[in-house]
Order: structure tokens, then C-alpha cells, then sequence
């Protein structure tokens, strides 16, 4: 094992530093602001489906977090307290809600996190659109090779 992780490559170690000091982001917003991490991660899942159009209910939340649907009420409780989350009814079947973040919790995310994603921008502005490309594709690849790990 000892010689398996001092022989990976030196990108596998980045990857590692870059993933711990996320984290620390992470963790830091979320004791600055009474959050849990699962709350922070639970913002996060919302955002990512609002960006794509789809509605999010609780129960694609509680599959999203690798939670039961009790959990997430719960969670969902406290972010609705806290006002950074809202559960409205849907339009097409009142007896279901969709869960909607507030602009409130987007605006203190943004306070937080928007210097770390101008920093990213930057940096990805330096790099030519191919080199860019082969970026994405690394990510997406690392995104893959993580889920089906077990990650």
C-alpha cells in the first residue's frame, strides 16, 4: 500500500491537496453560517438541478444525498427555518412540493464562495480552448472513475 501511494503519479497528489483544501471551504462556510455539511451538500445538489431547469423534490434530494426521506424532511426543515430553502407545491400535483433555494442563501453563497470562482474562472481563462477541452474531459473522466469506485 505505502508503495502504491508513493508511486502515483504526482497529479493523483495534487488532486488529493486540491479535494482537502475544498473541503476546508467547504467546511468553513458551513460553521461560519450554522450549517451541517450535509447541509452545504444538500445547497449545492439544489443549485446543480435549478441550473439544469428540473424541479427537485425531497425524494430526489434524499437519492442525491444517500439519505432516507425522513432525513431529508428533516434537513429540509432546518434549511426552511434558516430561510435558505422553500417547499412549494408543484403545479401539476399540489399534493407534492419542490424544494427552491432563496436568493437570500444563493446571495451568502456567492459572498463566500464567489472569490474562489473567480479564481477558477481565471485560471481556466489562461488555458487555450483545447487545453480547456482536454480539462473537462479529465474532469468528467475523475467524476466517472470516483462514482464508480464507490465514492
Amino acid at each position: 500500500m505505502a508503495d502504491r501511494q508513493r508511486d502515483a503519479p504526482a497529479a493523483v497528489h495534487r488532486l488529493r491537496a486540491l479535494t482537502l483544501l475544498l473541503d476546508d471551504a467547504g467546511s468553513a462556510f458551513a460553521g461560519r453560517h450554522g450549517l451541517t455539511a450535509t447541509d452545504v451538500r444538500a445547497l449545492i445538489c439544489l443549485l446543480d438541478r435549478e441550473r439544469t431547469g428540473a424541479p427537485a423534490s425531497p425524494t430526489w434530494l434524499a437519492g442525491q444525498l444517500r439519505m432516507t426521506t425522513a432525513s431529508v424532511t428533516a434537513l429540509l426543515d432546518r434549511l426552511e427555518r434558516a430561510g435558505h430553502v422553500r417547499r412549494t407545491p408543484r403545479t401539476d400535483d399540489r399534493r407534492r412540493v419542490d424544494v427552491v433555494v432563496q436568493p437570500s442563501a444563493k446571495e451568502l453563497g456567492w459572498s463566500f464562495f464567489g472569490p474562489l470562482i473567480d479564481a477558477t474562472v481565471a485560471v481556466l481563462d489562461r488555458r487555450t480552448p483545447a487545453e480547456r477541452a482536454v480539462i473537462d474531459g479529465f474532469l468528467d473522466d475523475m467524476v466517472a472513475a470516483v462514482e464508480q469506485a464507490g465514492g
